[in-house]
């Protein structure tokens, strides 16, 4: 057992800036004696400074400027809130027990700020360095540390260190009136035309709690200028699928950064060149061509100048506009077409490309494919307009059309014709007559009138507006079509409506008295099943009997039908008769 008073306390306690730092005293007392007073202290330039006397319960003597952040606990451990990194120093804590003297220990108090992220700032543009010159890249900033941190330099990922000619990196450390720490780092370095994608980052490394932490910057760029050593030129779209009427644009490029001055040509007869530059942006590369034909076609060259060193490039491409040109229908034989007649349409076409041919009908049907359309025993109804569709299938977008007439000539036929035709005199009607020929012909009515003439394709119309009269009825119209070829006329009838209405009305009444009969016998045949009309059978009975009574009317009507009566007809006395005694006249007896 230790024979005196022992205070026992951490070496180093760490906290951050603006929290609670607890430092704690632990003594010994040698046969469990008490202590009598407990003394803080803090250590200011090898001088101590009182903080505070615990003496039971109560703190004494609190010192002035951490007065309202000092606490002691049950332990007797102390407590500074709000701590600053002034508050960075070493603390006592003595412990008196009486006559076993006095002990005492130490504590350093660590206070840490964690950096803030660092904040690089790229260079704006760095020309491609020589040996002797290292352009800044960039500076990073880090502030409001403590202790100061460590700035380090990474290039895509990798670690930079300085090197002599290559590779700089200066640093700066301020401390703040706060106490803290700002620390810059500025870097210089060797950089060619292949750093203009590589990306540059700072980390920023400091201590915590005896562990080494890092905080990363974000990635940034850096601008470097340097010549152009390739260019190149190319059409927009690929020149193989250029066709009349495109709009094409010839892209010059060069890898130079800032990019060079551009110029453009075309090269005309004799090895001379066209100065096309007026029609480009210079800046960007760009020649326009809009709306480009065949004689667009031709070799181009885009030259570049780089104005720093007065280097001059250039590049040559040619462009070649796809065409269709001279198509042309030829028609045999070329002699006016008649009825029953056979032609052949040929279709031909000149094009740097291949080509296809298809056949249409005037509503855009397709009729046939290849170059040669045979069309046989020609009518009036084949004459139309059909085209030939040249299409260059390596160019999508690259066709022309070209039509041709086919007419049939021949006489006018007649092909409808309103007859008969119904009407009532004095009626105002329409007669049409509709005939179809080539040349065009003319139509003539028998009978005078208002004709309205129609005419599509081949055929016409003629609708003549006549008042009907007796003579009209008569005689009818006669419709007449001719042209230079011949002449066609067919007769129109008319018929007086009051024939067909009264044999309908005839008809009518026939149905209307058949439907009578029909409903008075089964009227009657219904009232004898339900023994309505009380009749007896007898045979041939003669009406002057005295039997008969005068009230009665008799009705006499002749029967073939033997066995079915039979059965259901009785005499005048009520009994059945046999079949045999039934031949004859029947006579019925009703009462009136």
């Amino acid at each position: 057992a230790a024979s005196k008073l022992e205070v026992s306390m951490p070496a180093v306690v760490e906290v951050e800036s603006g929290s609670t730092a607890r430092m704690e005293c632990n003594f010994y007392i040698p046969g469990n004696g008490s202590y009598t007073y407990i003394n803080w202290f803090y250590i200011d330039r090898n001088s101590q400074v009182s903080l505070c006397r615990i003496m039971g319960s109560e703190i004494l003597e609190e010192n002035v400027d951490y007065k309202g952040r000092l606490s002691v606990g049950e332990d007797k451990a102390l407590s500074i809130s709000r701590v600053t990194v002034q508050d960075a120093r070493t603390f006592v804590c003595q412990v008196g027990a009486g006559s076993q003297s006095v002990g005492e220990n130490r504590t350093e108090l660590h206070v840490y700020t964690v950096p803030g992220s660092p904040l690089p700032s790229p260079n704006g543009g760095t020309q491609c360095s020589r040996l002797s010159l290292l352009p800044q890249i960039a500076q990073c900033v880090s502030r409001n540390s403590f202790p100061p941190p460590n700035i380090t330099w990474h290039k895509n990922g990798e670690p930079l260190q300085p090197q002599d000619k290559m590779v700089k990196i200066p640093a700066t450390l301020t401390r703040e009136s706060s106490g803290l720490y700002t620390v810059s780092s500025t870097l210089f370095a060797h950089v060619t035309r292949e750093d203009r994608n590589s990306l540059y980052h700072c980390t920023v490394h400091y201590w915590l709690r005896g562990q080494r932490h890092a905080v990363e910057s974000q990635r940034v760029g850096v601008t470097v200028f340097y010549p152009a050593q390739h260019v190149k030129l190319q059409v927009v779209p690929s020149s193989a699928l250029v066709k009349e009427g495109d709009d094409v644009k010839l892209v010059c490029e060069a890898d130079g950064n800032p990019a060079p001055v551009f110029s453009f040509y075309k090269r005309e007869l004799e090895d001379s060149w066209q100065d096309l530059t007026s029609l480009a942006d210079t800046n960007s590369g760009v020649l326009n061509l809009h709306d480009v034909n065949k004689s667009s076609s031709g070799l181009y060259r885009c030259q570049t100048l780089d104005l720093d060193d007065m280097r001059q490039l250039e590049k040559d491409v040619e462009l070649v506009v796809n065409y269709i040109e001279g198509v042309h229908v030829k028609m045999e034989p070329s002699s006016p077409l008649q009825e029953g007649d056979s032609v052949r349409l040929s279709c031909d076409a000149h094009s740097p490309v291949a080509l296809d041919y298809q056949w249409r009908d005037e509503k855009g049907r397709k009729v046939a494919e290849g170059n040669q359309l045979f069309l046989s025993n020609l009518t009036f109804e084949t004459s139309s307009n059909f085209s030939c569709k040249v299409i260059a299938p390596s160019v999508p977008g690259l066709e022309q059309s070209k039509q041709v007439a086919v007419a049939v000539q021949g006489k006018p036929r007649i092909v409808a014709i309103s007859s008969p035709l119904y009407v009532r005199q004095d009626e105002v009607v329409n007669l049409t007559c509709k005939a179809i020929a080539f040349p065009r012909p003319s139509v003539h009515w028998s009978v005078n009138g208002t004709a309205h003439e129609y005419v599509e394709n081949q055929h016409i119309a003629s609708n003549l507006t006549v008042r009907v009269n007796h003579d009209l009825l008569r005689a009818g119209a006669m419709c007449r079509v001719s042209n230079a070829l011949g002449v066609s006329e067919k007769h129109i009838q008319l018929l007086d409506q009051k024939t067909p209405e009264s044999k309908g009305v005839i008809i009518v009444a026939i149905i209307i008295c058949i439907l009578v009969v029909a409903v008075l016998g089964s009227v009657i045949y219904f009232l004898h099943k339900k023994g309505k009309i009380p009749c007896g059978r007898a045979g041939k009975q003669d009406i002057t009997k005295p039997e008969a009574r005068k009230d009665k009317i008799v009705v006499e009507v002749k029967s073939d039908k033997l066995s079915e009566e039979a059965g259901l007809l009785q005499g005048a006395n009520g009994e059945k008769r046999p079949a045999a005694d039934q031949v004859g006249q029947s006579v019925v007896h009703c009462p009136s």
